[in-house]
């Protein structure tokens, strides 16, 4: 992938002059390069995140507590911040529903925000109080939080204060029992541990739905966050497909259809990248278990690809007649 597009000598673009024109300047060399030269964009207003020039264990090398590790799917802490950046200002509250280890909250604290999260596993939510914790003792100046809780009732968790106060949503869904885990070599070969969200699989976590359940769970959640945001407030959910028996699951799909059911309008799809970009080049950070897969799939014929990439769904409030705050619908 070319960070920036290339003009090719064989196939000129219809749309610009040619290059030995006087539209183009052609009696006065290099001005072809100039005019490409204005529309190389920022990186931070493009849609896709550079979230991935470091590899996920660098990023939180002593910015977490070492345990937090153990959690299955880690969100990238660069995006978390790349949205915090993006979508608030210094003082703005960030809310994360199911904010495991708390990487979006140790993000905002970090940045001057401040932060709440629901976590239903105890395990994890300790991990995420630890983690914020450290964050103070670094000299983060936001203050959060952690409640215990199902998500699905969020509003039954939340105090009514912080109704309509929230800047920003970052969150993912769980993808259940497709977690990836880490690995250790064992006596028969690879061993898989730390795969799971909790011990006893409680049915009451959503990473054990199916993707209809967890579509409907997830929509709840969704419409709960819709309650706390505040006018002009922004949701950022990071989802990607799996595959179930060699096909492929499409949960950004079903994340936009659950929030639409909560009121809530998409109005942006960005791509944040999970591989670095170097020369222009892709340096994929694949785990050894999608390697694995891709591996296997090539085997057989199938010419399977790395993901490298999370879909990043954003959405917006939906204006209501009562309150007139959000998009028009």
């Amino acid at each position: 992938m070319s960070a920036v597009p290339e003009h090719t000598t064989g196939h000129p673009d219809m749309n610009e002059p040619a290059t030995n024109s006087p539209a183009a300047g052609g009696d006065h060399p290099g001005r072809h390069r100039e005019y490409e030269g204005r529309h190389r964009a920022d990186p931070e207003g493009l849609s896709v995140w550079a979230t991935a020039q470091s590899t996920g264990p660098v990023q939180r090398r002593g910015r977490y507590v070492p345990e937090s590790v153990k959690h299955p799917a880690r969100m990238l802490p660069a995006i978390a911040a790349h949205a915090i950046a993006a979508y608030t200002e210094p003082g703005d509250l960030v809310l994360d529903p199911m904010c495991g280890i708390g990487t979006t909250l140790v993000e905002a604290v970090h940045a001057g925000r401040d932060a709440f999260g629901i976590e239903y596993e105890p395990q994890w939510s300790n991990i995420a109080d630890a983690n914020i914790r450290h964050a103070h003792d670094q000299g983060a100046s936001g203050r959060a939080s952690v409640i215990r809780g199902d998500a699905t009732r969020l509003m039954s968790l939340v105090p009514k204060a912080l109704t309509g106060q929230v800047a920003l949503v970052v969150t993912s869904p769980p993808y259940g029992p497709t977690v990836h885990g880490l690995v250790r070599p064992g006596e028969h070969g690879v061993v898989k541990y730390d795969d799971r969200y909790n011990d006893g699989e409680d049915k009451g976590n959503l990473a054990y739905r199916d993707l209809t359940g967890l579509a409907d769970g997830f929509a709840e959640i969704l419409r709960g966050c819709a309650t706390l945001l505040r006018p002009g407030g922004v949701v950022v959910v990071t989802a990607r497909p799996w595959r179930k028996r060699g096909e492929l699951v499409d949960l950004p799909s079903a994340v936009i259809a659950a929030g639409l059911r909560a009121g809530l309008a998409p109005t942006e799809r960005c791509v944040a990248l999970l591989a670095a970009v170097r020369d222009g080049q892709l340096v994929a950070r694949p785990s050894f278990f999608q390697l694995q897969q891709v591996r296997k799939a090539r085997s057989f014929g199938v010419p399977m690809h790395l993901i490298a990439h999370e879909d990043v769904l954003i959405f917006t409030k939906t204006r209501t007649p009562e309150d007139g705050s959000g998009v028009v619908a």
